[in-house]
């Protein structure tokens, strides 16, 4: 990356943050989130970076949203992100700004995350493998304007359906869906991949009841399921989780391979199989935690 100073304005008018689902008809305690399934990227940006939209869909969460539709039409409120998380990543905290990635930006005193010198914070500097998005600095100002216009409307949305959640059933669990690269899956040379992960910060930040029953759920139609390896939980696992308040978090991964093919983003064969098994689970979820949090 070099000294180039990028300045860009996107008009927001003209984008479709999010999309929320069967946010007035909620059956069960639960409450559905897809921050990295976006695939809609400003026509300013693609203007203003060195990779093509091909590359930069590589960090995508492809179809998880419709993995888990039928999940949520059963009665789940489920809100979804439509940016794409190369634009600004919404599983972050929003201090996690790179500060060598500005021209502009101000002295602060809080230190870079690990994540941000990885090149993933809230904005990303980066995609596998490990290629620079942008060709200069960026102007700090606009990376406040995608915080505002995106990252806050996704979380206040969220916190909203939440809070909404609790009302009603008194209690709630979000279910925060990603996918994973089939990469990542194999890299533990295991003798079966992995398909599925299960992240609770340990056990922290959703009852150790309620992340065994998932794992049985999907155990029982053949996948091979872990908890907590490789990932164990990101920003929303971590910061909506409430326990006090009966607010809990659950992390689902699944293995891209399982659905799609990860070189031209196109659905398999496969799809519809694992779009009604990761749903089953998630509404056979719903109806043990009528009864577990009785």
């Amino acid at each position: 990356m070099n000294d180039e100073k990028i300045d860009f304005k996107v008009n927001y008018s003209l984008l479709k943050i999010l999309d929320e689902f069967n946010i007035k008809n909620a059956k069960y305690p639960i409450v559905l989130s897809s921050p990295h399934a976006g695939e809609i990227f400003p026509r300013e940006f693609l203007n203003n970076v060195a990779l093509s939209e091909k590359e930069l869909r590589s960090s995508e969460d492809c179809y998880v949203t419709e993995l888990v539709q039928q999940a949520s039409n059963a009665g789940m409120p489920l809100i979804s992100m439509n940016i794409s998380r190369t634009f600004i990543d919404v599983n972050r905290d929003k201090i996690e700004l790179d500060d060598s990635m500005f021209y502009n930006a101000p002295k602060r005193n809080d230190v870079n995350s690990r994540r941000c010198r990885v090149g993933l914070g809230v904005l990303h500097r980066v995609v596998y493998p490990n290629k620079n998005i942008y060709k200069g600095l960026l102007n700090y100002n606009e990376a406040q304007e995608r915080i505002k216009m995106v990252y806050d409307v996704y979380h206040k949305k969220l916190t909203k359906l939440v809070e909404q959640c609790v009302k009603n059933f008194g209690c709630c669990y979000i279910v925060d869906c990603h996918s994973m690269p089939s990469m990542i899956c194999n890299i533990m040379n295991e003798s079966k991949q992995l398909d599925f992960c299960i992240c609770n910060l340990f056990d922290e930040s959703c009852p150790e009841e309620v992340s065994a029953f998932v794992k049985g759920q999907l155990e029982g139609k053949g996948y091979r399921v872990e908890c907590n390896k490789p990932y164990s939980g990101a920003y929303i696992t971590f910061n909506y989780c409430q326990p006090r308040r009966k607010i809990y978090t659950l992390q689902l991964e699944v293995n891209r391979k399982l659905y799609m093919n990860e070189k031209n983003y196109n659905k398999t064969t496969q799809f519809q199989k694992v779009a009604d098994n990761m749903s089953e689970a998630i509404i056979n979820l719903g109806n043990f935690l009528l009864d577990f949090n009785k």
